[in-house]
C-alpha cells in the first residue's frame, strides 16, 4: 500500500471511499478551496479535476495550500515509505523527524548523508515536492499541534519545544499552514481523540502524549517482547507498559510508555523540553507504530503458511531501538545464552558500569568492559573492539545509513556476523526486508508451518515474502514449538 505505488485514480478511490488505512500516506490537497486533507475527511470529495495527491504536508505547503480544520491531518500516522524504502529521500526524512535540521541545520542534515546542501535539496524537492528547510518547517508545525493539544505548556514554550527559532516565527508558520492562531489552534486540536491531555504537570518539561498507529496492532506482543527483554535496573516492563530512561540530545529523559486503546501513550520527564520530538520520533521507532499493517498482513497471507499465523496474529510489529548502541552491546553480549541468563549478565555490566539508569556507552565500555565482561577471550576481545571504534567515531552507525552499508560496517568488525548484522537492520533501521535464515528459532518456527527449515532453502523461499520478510521473521519466531528454549540470538 505504499504511496509510490499508487495511481491517481487509485489515490482518488480511496479519497471518496474515506479510507482511514491512508491517512499519513498521502496528502489531498483540494486547490478549488485551498485546503489539504487526510484521505479518511468527512468532506464531501471533491472532484477530480481539483484534486493533486501529494507525499508530504511540506509540499502542500509549498503549494500554497492550508491544514484542513475538519479532519486535521497532522494528527495521523507518519508514512511508512521512510522504513520501506532506504534512498536517500527517506533516510532524509528519518533525520528531519529525529529533529537533525533543528539541532545542526541543513547542513548536518546534508553532512550526516554524505551529499551537498545543494544536492539534497534538488533531490528532496524533486521526490517529495519540498526542500529540508520546507520539510523540517512542516515537521515544526505538526509538533507544535501535538503540544498544544496535548500538554498545558504555554505558548513560547510550545514554540521552543517544537523547534521554531523565535515566537515570531512560530506565529507566522501556524497562521500560514493552519490559517489560525496558536491558541484557536489549541482549542480546535482538542477536539481529536488522537492526543491525551496532561490534566496536572508538575514542571513544564513533563508531558504526555498519545501517538497514533495504524491498525491492527498487536502492541501486546510488543510490550510481552520488552518484558521479556527487561533489565533490572535499566527497564521496568509488564504486560501493557515499559519504564526506562532515554538518551536524548538534551539530556536523559525518564519516559513511560503505556499500552492504551490500540496506541501508545507517552509521559516524559525530559531534560530540556526541546527534546520532544526526538522523543517522540524514537518511541515511534521503538513500537513500529508507522508500519502498515493492512498491507503487510495482506501481502504475507496469499502464503497460505502464514496465512494461520497472520489470522492469529494481526498487526504484528518489528520491536525497535532508543539506543543503537545500547542495543548492539546487549545484542553481543547476550549471544549464545538464553534470554534468562542475558538478562542477569545484561543487569550487572549496568550495575557496575552504567550511570543515570542506563546502559555503559561505548566509551564506558572501551574503558572498563574488560575488567567486567565475562566470557571467552575472543568474545570479549570483539564487544571491546567495536565499543573502541564507536567511541573512537571509526565506526559510525545512526538511522540514516542505507542497509547495505550499515550491515557491512558491522561485517567487518571481528566477531560480527551476518545474523548480527541482519538483526541490528531489523532493530535500529525499522528495515521490513530481513530474514535471518540462520536462527534456530526461526527455523523451529518454519518446521512447525511445515515450511523448508535448512537456512539455504529458508531464504531461498523467503523471496516470496519480499518486502516484508521481517515481519514473516516474527511470525516464524512466534510460531516456535513452546517447549524450545528460547536463545538470544532471536530477539
Amino acid at each position: 500500500m505504499s504511496t509510490i505505488t499508487l495511481s491517481f485514480d487509485e489515490q482518488y478511490r480511496a479519497l471518496c471511499s474515506r479510507d482511514a488505512r491512508f491517512d499519513g500516506q498521502f496528502i489531498a490537497g483540494v486547490h478549488s478551496t485551498g485546503i489539504y486533507c487526510r484521505p479518511s475527511c468527512p468532506a464531501v470529495p471533491p472532484k477530480p479535476r481539483n484534486v493533486r495527491f501529494y507525499r508530504t504536508a511540506a509540499a502542500a505547503h509549498e503549494a500554497g495550500l492550508r491544514a484542513c480544520k475538519r479532519c486535521q491531518p497532522d494528527a495521523v500516522p507518519g508514512s511508512p515509505d521512510w522504513n520501506l524504502n532506504d534512498d536517500l529521500a527517506s533516510r532524509a526524512m528519518r533525520l528531519i523527524g529525529d529533529g537533525i535540521v533543528e539541532r545542526e541545520g541543513v547542513s548536518g542534515l546534508s553532512s550526516r548523508l554524505g551529499y551537498t546542501s545543494r544536492h539534497l535539496t534538488r533531490v528532496l524537492s524533486a521526490e517529495l515536492g519540498a526542500g529540508p528547510l520546507a520539510l523540517a518547517r512542516a515537521h515544526r508545525a505538526q509538533a507544535a499541534r501535538t503540544l498544544l493539544s496535548a500538554t498545558d505548556l504555554t505558548i513560547s514554550d510550545v514554540a521552543f519545544a517544537a523547534g521554531f527559532s523565535s515566537i515570531r516565527q512560530f506565529n507566522d508558520t501556524i497562521q500560514a499552514v493552519y490559517e489560525t492562531t496558536p491558541t484557536q489552534l489549541r482549542t480546535l486540536a482538542r477536539r481529536s481523540t488522537s492526543v491525551h491531555p496532561q490534566r496536572a504537570q508538575e514542571q513544564p518539561s513533563t508531558l504526555t502524549l498519545r501517538l497514533p498507529t495504524r491498525t491492527p496492532f498487536d502492541g501486546a506482543g510488543l510490550m510481552t517482547f520488552f518484558a521479556n527483554h527487561a533489565v533490572d535496573g535499566i527497564e521496568t516492563a509488564t504486560e501493557n507498559s515499559l519504564e526506562r530512561a532515554l538518551r536524548l540530545p538534551g539530556g536523559v529523559a525518564a519516559v513511560r510508555m503505556q499500552l492504551l486503546d490500540q496506541g501508545i501513550v507517552c509521559t516524559a520527564q525530559l531534560a530540556t523540553i526541546s527534546d520532544v520530538a526526538p522523543l517522540v520520533s524514537r518511541v515511534r521507532r521503538l513500537f513500529d507504530l508507522d508500519a502498515d499493517s493492512h498491507a503487510i498482513d495482506r501481502a504475507l497471507s496469499s502464503d497460505p503458511a502464514l496465512a494461520t499465523p497472520i489470522a492469529r496474529t494481526p498487526g504484528i510489529r518489528l520491536p525497535g531501538s532508543v539506543d543503537t548502541e545500547e542495543t548492539l552491546f546487549r545484542t553481543l553480549i547476550g549471544q549464545q545464552i538464553s534470554v534468562a541468563a542475558a538478562r542477569t549478565v545484561h543487569a550487572r555490566v549496568a550495575r557496575e558500569l552504567g550511570s543515570d539508569g542506563l546502559f555503559p556507552t561505548s566509551t564506558q565500555l572501551a574503558e572498563s568492559g574488560a575488567d567486567v565482561l565475562r566470557g571467552p577471550r575472543t568474545r570479549v576481545a570483539s564487544i571491546i573492539a567495536v565499543a573502541e571504534a564507536l567511541a573512537s567515531g571509526d565506526l559510525t552507525l545512526d538511522i540514516s545509513t542505507p542497509v547495505d552499508e550499515f550491515t557491512a560496517k558491522l561485517i567487518a568488525m571481528p566477531g560480527i556476523g551476518p545474523w548480527t548484522a541482519g538483526y541490528m537492520a531489523m532493530r535500529v533501521l525499522g528495515n521490513p526486508d530481513i530474514m535471518l535464515s540462520s536462527d534456530l528459532v526461526v527455523r523451529q518456527g518454519a518446521a512447525e508451518l511445515r515450511l523448508p527449515s535448512t537456512a539455504s532453502a529458508l531464504t531461498q523461499y523467503s523471496n516470496r515474502w519480499a518486502p516484508w520478510r521481517s515481519y514473516a521473521c516474527m511470525h516464524l519466531w512466534r510460531s516456535r514449538p513452546a517447549q524450545v528454549e528460547r536463545k538470544t540470538t532471536s530477539p
